[in-house]
């Protein structure tokens, strides 16, 4: 199945890890983790403000719920993002050679990343 806008929540569907949730509400409330994500990042370009202990923990939730296919879906849902994304996906060991979504295939090598959030994971 090839992950794009409009097949996203069937993707999203297929690939969660049902025994997490219990509910069709438990499902919406872990897809709503990409806007928050998307918030925090544009906190961070706007006004400098990374909160990077709360982003780590909305991505391993995502990961805990659909599993390594979550990195294709966090590249797509935060395309804007992308460079500050790449250093969290990382530092977690989750980052593969080349990310799929919406007819892009993406080489990961090619993807810079924001230097201070390296400088900040390096901390943890």
């Amino acid at each position: 199945m090839e992950l794009n806008e409009e097949s996203f929540m069937l993707y999203a569907a297929k690939h969660y890890d049902i025994a997490k949730a219990a509910t069709a509400e438990e499902f919406m409330d872990d897809l709503k983790r990409f806007q928050y994500l998307k918030r925090l990042f544009n906190r961070y370009e706007e006004y400098g403000e990374l909160r990077e202990r709360l982003i780590l923990n909305h991505i391993i939730i995502l990961y805990n719920c659909f599993g390594p296919m979550s990195t294709h879906m966090l590249f797509m849902k935060l395309e804007n993002y992308h460079e500050i994304l790449k250093p969290f996906i990382l530092f977690l060991n989750y980052l593969p050679k080349h990310i799929e979504y919406g007819g892009n295939k993406i080489s990961s090598d090619l993807i810079s990343m924001d230097p201070i959030i390296i400088e900040k994971l390096r901390k943890i």
